[in-house]
């Protein structure tokens, strides 16, 4: 259903701004929004992380239903590093959008804590639930969204998305055409203070799949990371196998990292965060590293 005339002008004098190319995309993310709202009416919650997909998100809600019908959602659990939590608030308080906490179980589920390649669904499932039962109601959310980008879409070692689909989330980004490259492109025309953050997957993801995931290790894996962070490393990972700390950096921190006093510092930080060994894998960032091998690789 086409939105109203005066909702049309409205997202284009808003995107007036941006570059053709981009207010094209941003237009389509817009008509998606308003498609997704039951008779284009009431609120929209955006499961935020913090990130660029989800930040994007949230700006674009915004600007096309206004700050009073968009509210941000960030799942609170251990499995969020602090640092992460506070970030999200920032760019809410940036973009202008309010935002509200839902404390989220998924370690109560033997399924999730068993780390099997399914463990984001059962994330992502526990996030969708608590937003069905405590969000939707006290914030009058007509619809829930998240950040799920177009190359996201193609992977296959994304089951979060199933659990999108069973709840009914809209997924704007990925239906407009929005890929990656798009995303971050967008959110530094709308000069989003995380357009050029570093992918930032939860901390369960560090621990190899069939390896129990647990409070503890979670808090090793936060701690680390946030020394390697203090350290100059913007960019990292820190893979738990037990007593040994798999450091993943950025290819171009790799030298740093062997050289001293920043190689004493770094083993120092993980004999802090209660591991043994540290070991800084030359493979650099691996994105979906752990899950990728186990999943079936289907279409193109």
């Amino acid at each position: 259903m086409a939105a109203p005339e005066s909702q049309q002008q409205g997202r284009g004098q808003r995107n007036g701004a941006l570059p053709p190319h981009l207010a094209v995309l941003a237009e389509r993310v817009a008509q998606h929004l308003v498609a997704g709202m039951p008779g284009g009416e009431g609120r929209l919650g955006v499961a935020f992380s913090g990130g660029v997909d989800s930040g994007l998100l949230l700006a674009l809600a915004v600007r096309a239903l206004g700050p009073g019908r968009v509210v941000g959602v960030i799942g609170v659990s251990p499995s969020l590093a602090a640092d992460e939590r506070r970030g999200a608030h920032d760019v809410a308080a940036h973009i202008g959008a309010p935002v509200v906490e839902v404390a989220t179980h998924e370690g109560d589920n033997p399924a999730y804590r068993a780390n099997g390649p399914d463990r984001c669904f059962h994330c992502k499932d526990e996030l969708f639930t608590r937003i069905s039962d405590e969000v939707v109601r006290s914030q009058c959310l007509a619809a829930v969204a998240y950040g799920e980008n177009a190359d996201d879409a193609r992977r296959p070692d994304r089951p979060g998305s199933r659990a999108a689909t069973e709840h009914g989330v809209l997924r704007p980004l990925a239906a407009a055409g929005l890929t990656k490259e798009d995303v971050r492109e967008l959110a530094r025309a709308l000069g989003l203070p995380n357009a050029d953050k570093p992918a930032a997957p939860c901390l369960a993801s560090r621990i190899p799949h069939f390896s129990v995931v647990d409070p503890a290790k979670l808090a090793q894996i936060e701690q680390l990371e946030r020394a390697l962070r203090g350290l100059g490393f913007a960019d990292c990972r820190v893979r738990h196998h037990d007593q040994v700390a798999r450091v993943e950096l950025s290819e171009p921190d790799l030298q740093r990292a062997m050289a001293a006093p920043v190689r004493g510092a770094l083993r120092q930080a993980g004999v802090d965060a209660g591991f043994t060994f540290v070991a800084v894998d030359v493979a650099g960032i691996q994105s979906g590293a752990f899950t990728l091998p186990l999943v079936e690789v289907t279409g193109a």
